[in-house]
C-alpha cells in the first residue's frame, strides 16, 4: 500500500508542478507578490500535493468499489420502484457531500445557503434517476441533451443576468471529486449485468445529466429570489511575519475543513453500511478495504481542500488583481490559457475518468489522449475567460454558440465520444477551478473596474463547456480515419491519436458464449425489472460478476 500511495503522491506532484512553476514565475516578474502570499501557497502545493495522492488512491480502493457494488445490486433487485428511489437518494446524498457545493452557495447571490444545498441536491437526484431511465429504457444521450439544454438556455432568458454566470457555473462545481467517481461507479454496476455490446458505452453520461440538475435548480430559484442586493467580498489574505504564523494560519483551518469532509463522507457510509446488510454482504476483507479506502479519502479531501482554500485561493485573487491592473492586461489571456492547460491535471476526478475510459475501452482512448484533449479545452476556456473579464462580453453570448456546436457535434461522432465528452465536461470543472481560477478571474475584473457578478462568474460554466467541443473532435477524427463508430474495447493498449488500424479494433464486444449480444427488455408491466444479462456474467471467468462473487459470502 506504501508504495501505492508514493506512486499516486508522485503522480500528483507532476501534475502540480507545472502550475507552481507558473505562479512562481509570475510572482517574480510581472505580478510581485507578498512574500506571505507566496509562502501560503507554497505550502498549500504541499498540501494539495499529499492530500491528491491520498485521494486517488482513496477512489480506487472505496468510492469506486461502492459505486460499482451498489449499482449492481440496484440492477439485479429487478425492482424499479427500488431504483428509481435508491438513484434520487444517491444523487442527492452526494451533492450534500460535495465540498464545492458550499464554495457554490457561499457565492450565490440572494438565495439562503441551505436553500441552494437542498435544490440543486434534488436536481442532481432527479437527472441521476434520468440517467438510470436512459440506460434501461435505450434513450439517446444526443436527444436528451438537445432537448434539456435548450430549456436551459430557454429558462435563462427570464432569470436576472446575475443569476445565469452562477446558475451554468454551478453545473461544473456541484460535479467534484466525491461525485463524480461515485456516480460513474454507479453507472458501471448499473451496466455490469447487461450482456449487450452497448452495455459499457451507457456507463458514461451520467456525469453529463447530472450536471444538468444544478444549473436548473438555480435558474428557477433566479425567478423567485432577488438578486439586486448582492455584493462580492474580496478575498482577505493573511498577513504572517514568521513561520510559526505560516503554520497556524493551516492548522486553524484543517479542523474546519476536517469536519466538513466528515459531513460529507458520513452520510455515504451510512449508505452503504444499510445496503451492505440488507443486499450486499460482502466479506470482511472487501469491507476492510472499503472503510480504509473511505480513511484516506478523507485524509486526502482535508489535505487538498485545505491547501486550496488556505493557499491557492489568496494566490489567484492577488495574481489576477495585478495582472488586470496592469497597463498591458491583456497578458492575462494568454497567461490564463498557459495556466487552464496545465491546472487540468491538478483536477482529482480527471483522473478518475481518464482511467475509467482507457479501461472501458481497452486502451483505445488512453489516458493522454484523454488528458490532451482536456488540456486543450482548458486552455481555451480560460484563455476566452479572461478576454471576457476584460471585455465585458456576456457569458450567454459565448455559451449559446459553444453548446450549439458541441450538440451538432454529437449527430456525427461515435456515441461514447459524445457521453466522454459531456462528462468530461462537469469532470474538468472541479475545486482547482472553483478555488483559483475563479478567484483569478475575480480578481482581475475587480483590478479592471468589471462586474464581479457577470463579468468574472461564467469562468467554470467556460471550463465545462469546451471540453464538450474538443474530445467531440477526437472522436470525429477517430471516425474519419478508421471509418469505425466505436472504439475497440479489446484494444491493447493503442492510442487513438496513433490510429491502429487492427482488423478487429471496431469489431463489437460479443456475448462470453459467442452469441450475438441481445438489446436489453422493457420492463415487466409490475414494476419489476427483467433480466438484462444473456448469460450467466458470474460464471465466465476473469468476468465482472465473477469478481464480484468473489467479494461475497
Amino acid at each position: 500500500m506504501n508504495k501505492k500511495l508514493k506512486a499516486k503522491i508522485h503522480e500528483s506532484l507532476s501534475s502540480v508542478l507545472p502550475v507552481t512553476l507558473i505562479v512562481l514565475a509570475l510572482g517574480m516578474t510581472i505580478a510581485p507578490m507578498e512574500l506571505s502570499t507566496l509562502m501560503l501557497f507554497l505550502v498549500g502545493a504541499v498540501f494539495l500535493i499529499i492530500g491528491m495522492g491520498f485521494f486517488t488512491l482513496a477512489a480506487d480502493m472505496a468510492m469506486m468499489p461502492i459505486g460499482e457494488q451498489v449499482g449492481r445490486a440496484l440492477t439485479k433487485s429487478k425492482k424499479l420502484w427500488l431504483i428509481v428511489g435508491c438513484c434520487f437518494l444517491i444523487g442527492a446524498i452526494v451533492t450534500i457531500a460535495e465540498p464545492d457545493l458550499q464554495v457554490l452557495a457561499s457565492q450565490t447571490p440572494a438565495v439562503p445557503d441551505q436553500v441552494l444545498i437542498l435544490t440543486v441536491a434534488a436536481g442532481v437526484g432527479i437527472f441521476l434517476v434520468v440517467a438510470f431511465l436512459r440506460i434501461l429504457f435505450g434513450w439517446q444521450l444526443r436527444w436528451l441533451l438537445i432537448v434539456f439544454y435548450l430549456a436551459l438556455f430557454a429558462l435563462a432568458q427570464l432569470v436576472p443576468d446575475s443569476f445565469v454566470p452562477v446558475a451554468f457555473d454551478s453545473g461544473g462545481v456541484t460535479t467534484g471529486p466525491i461525485t463524480v467517481p461515485f456516480i460513474m461507479a454507479l453507472g458501471l454496476g448499473l451496466t455490469a449485468v447487461r450482456g449487450d455490446k452497448d452495455a459499457e458505452d451507457d456507463s458514461f453520461g451520467l456525469v453529463a445529466l447530472c450536471s444538468i440538475g444544478p444549473i436548473l435548480s438555480v435558474l428557477i430559484l433566479g425567478l423567485l429570489y432577488d438578486a439586486g442586493d448582492a455584493a462580492y467580498t474580496s478575498t482577505v489574505i493573511p498577513e504572517i511575519t514568521d513561520t510559526r504564523e505560516l503554520w497556524m494560519v493551516f492548522f486553524r483551518a484543517l479542523p474546519e475543513y476536517a469536519e466538513e469532509v466528515l459531513l460529507a463522507l458520513a452520510p455515504i457510509l451510512a449508505f452503504f453500511l444499510v445496503f451492505q446488510v440488507a443486499m450486499l454482504h460482502l466479506r470482511r476483507r472487501a469491507i476492510i478495504k472499503i472503510v480504509v479506502g473511505i480513511v484516506y479519502t478523507f485524509i486526502g479531501l482535508t489535505l487538498f481542500l485545505t491547501g486550496v482554500n488556505v493557499g491557492f485561493m489568496p494566490a489567484g485573487s492577488y495574481i489576477g488583481g495585478e495582472l488586470g491592473g496592469l497597463d498591458f492586461s491583456w497578458v492575462l489571456v494568454p497567461i490564463g490559457a498557459l495556466i487552464g492547460y496545465f491546472i487540468v491535471k491538478a483536477e482529482p476526478a480527471v483522473a478518475v475518468l481518464n482511467k475509467q475510459v482507457e479501461e472501458v475501452t481497452g486502451g483505445t482512448i488512453s489516458q493522454g489522449t484523454m488528458m490532451m484533449g482536456l488540456s486543450i479545452g482548458m486552455a481555451v476556456s480560460v484563455g476566452v475567460s479572461m478576454l471576457r473579464v476584460l471585455t465585458g462580453i456576456p457569458v450567454m453570448a459565448l455559451l449559446l454558440p459553444g453548446y450549439a456546436v458541441a450538440l451538432i457535434l454529437s449527430f456525427f461522432v461515435p456515441p461514447i465520444f459524445t457521453a466522454i465528452a459531456f462528462d468530461s465536461g462537469g469532470v474538468a470543472s472541479g475545486p482547482m477551478t472553483a478555488t483559483f481560477l475563479l478567484p483569478l478571474a475575480m480578481g482581475a475584473c475587480e483590478a479592471a473596474g468589471g462586474n464581479i457578478l457577470t463579468d468574472a462568474f461564467g469562468v467554470v460554466a467556460m471550463v465545462a463547456m469546451t471540453p464538450l467541443i474538443t474530445i467531440q473532435i477526437i472522436g470525429l477524427i477517430y471516425r474519419l480515419r478508421t471509418g469505425k463508430d466505436q472504439p475497440a474495447q479489446d484494444a491493447a493498449g493503442n492510442e487513438i491519436i496513433e490510429f491502429d488500424l487492427a482488423d478487429d479494433a471496431g469489431a463489437p464486444a460479443a456475448a462470453p458464449d459467442g452469441d450475438a449480444p441481445q438489446p436489453a427488455p422493457e420492463p415487466a408491466p409490475d414494476g419489476d425489472i427483467v433480466e438484462f444479462a444473456t448469460f450467466d456474467a458470474a460464471a465466465q471467468p476473469g468476468s465482472a460478476g465473477a469478481a464480484e462473487e468473489e467479494q461475497h459470502e
